[in-house]
C-alpha cells in the first residue's frame, strides 16, 4: 500500500481544461511508458526521498523517507486545505494508476475532489479507482511517442472514464504522424464526440521538435471535422514559471 511520491506541493494546473485552477500535486514515482517528450525523471526507486512543500505555494520544501503510507500523505494534503481552498488534488506522475490501492486509502482520508492525470492505457487499474475519483485528465499517446500500439487500452479506458468529467490530452510535436493523430481524433469520436480534445503543442525536449502554429491549427481542423470541442493549450505554468 506504500508507495514512493516525488513531491507534494501547491499551484496552480497548467494544462487542460482547468488551466488556473488551484491544486495540491502528488506526484508519483514510475511509469508503465516511456514518452520521447517525457519531462519527468520517474524511473522506480530513484527516489529515497520525498519533498514536501512547507506551505502552499511557498516553493520551499522539506525532505521525508520513501516509501510513504497513505494517511501520512493525505496529512500533508489536509495541512495545504486548511490553509488555503484548493479545486482539487491532482494525482500525476509518472502514473498514478500504478498505485491504485494507495489512490483508494488516500480518497478515504482526503475531503477534497479527486483530479487524475494518467496515460490512459491501463483502464483494469481505472476501474478499481473509478467511484472515488472526479477528474480525468487522459493522454492519448501515439505508437510513434512511445513505440507501443496502445489503441484498445485508449479506447477500453475512455468507455470507462467518459462517466466522469473527462477530457483528452493529445501532445503535438513537430514531427508528428498525422494519420497516427488522425486515429486518435477517431478514437475519440467513435466513443463520443462531445469529449473535450486539448491539442499540447510540446515543450522541446530530448530531441523532439517544436510544433510550428500553423500546423497546430492544421492539426485542429483536422480533429473539429470530427469532434465538437477541440482546444490549443500550451503548458502555462511553463510559461509563468510555476511548479
Amino acid at each position: 500500500m506504500n508507495a514512493n511520491l516525488i513531491e507534494i506541493f501547491s499551484s496552480v494546473q497548467g494544462e487542460g481544461r482547468y488551466v488556473g485552477c488551484r491544486q495540491v500535486f502528488v506526484r508519483f514515482e514510475g511509469c508503465n511508458l516511456c514518452c520521447s517528450y517525457c519531462d519527468t525523471e520517474n524511473q522506480p526507486g530513484m527516489h529515497l526521498l520525498l519533498q514536501v512543500e512547507n506551505h502552499p505555494g511557498s516553493q520551499r520544501f522539506r525532505e521525508v523517507m520513501n516509501p510513504v503510507e497513505p494517511f501520512e500523505v493525505s496529512g500533508y494534503i489536509n495541512d495545504f486545505l486548511r490553509e488555503l481552498p484548493h479545486h482539487s488534488v491532482s494525482l500525476t506522475g509518472g502514473e498514478p494508476l500504478l498505485h491504485t490501492g494507495f489512490i483508494r486509502e488516500l480518497a478515504d482520508n482526503v475531503d477534497c475532489p479527486l483530479f487524475l492525470e494518467t496515460n490512459g492505457t491501463l483502464p483494469d487499474q481505472l476501474e478499481k479507482v473509478l467511484p472515488y475519483i472526479s477528474y480525468i485528465s487522459m493522454d492519448i499517446k501515439l505508437p510513434q511517442v512511445t513505440g507501443t500500439d496502445n489503441w484498445e487500452n485508449h479506447k477500453r479506458f475512455l468507455e470507462i472514464a467518459r462517466s466522469k468529467d473527462v477530457y483528452v490530452k493529445l501532445v503535438v510535436s513537430g514531427d508528428i504522424d498525422v494519420k497516427e493523430f488522425q486515429q486518435a481524433v477517431d478514437l475519440v469520436a467513435g466513443i463520443d464526440n462531445s469529449i473535450l480534445m486539448v491539442l499540447q503543442p510540446v515543450t522541446p525536449m530530448n530531441g523532439v521538435p517544436a510544433i510550428s502554429p500553423d500546423m497546430v491549427l492544421e492539426l485542429q481542423q483536422i480533429a473539429l471535422e470530427s469532434l465538437k470541442d477541440v482546444r490549443v493549450i500550451p503548458q502555462t505554468h511553463r510559461m509563468m514559471g510555476q511548479l
